[in-house]
């Protein structure tokens, strides 16, 4: 029975240990610390339930148009639109190329030379 109180002692301790002084509510969080440990079946209890800001992370995976402040999420490369259209314009440079190329090749076989050629030329 004294393992489970010690062990939400030292969860909400590094809890309000790794959170940011702006998601602390109700009091610093100096406060919150000392309250955690002083009152260690109770202090636990009341961070875990009002002394921390808690975020819906499922609500989206972007910041919301009224969060300017908050950094973008990572987006994975298949979902990234920027990443996709890059893509496709690199599968378009070979395209391109290839057919440049193809447009000289019928000037080669009319009569012009090409370094590849293994016949002697006409005279």
């Amino acid at each position: 029975m004294f393992i489970v109180p010690l062990a939400l002692t030292i969860y909400a301790f590094i809890d309000c240990l790794n959170t940011s002084e702006e998601d602390t509510k109700h009091l610093p969080k100096i406060a919150w610390v000392f309250i955690i440990l002083l009152f260690w079946i109770v202090g636990p209890v009341v961070w875990l339930a009002a002394g921390k800001n808690r975020h819906n992370r499922a609500a989206g995976a972007g910041p919301a148009s009224w969060q300017p402040g908050r950094r973008r999420q990572w987006v994975a490369p298949d979902d990234n639109p920027d990443f996709l259209k890059s893509l496709k314009d690199d599968r378009k440079q070979p395209e391109a190329e290839a057919e440049a190329e193809a447009e000289e090749e019928p000037g080669r076989r009319d009569g012009g030379t090409s370094p590849d050629d293994k016949t002697p030329p006409t005279s």
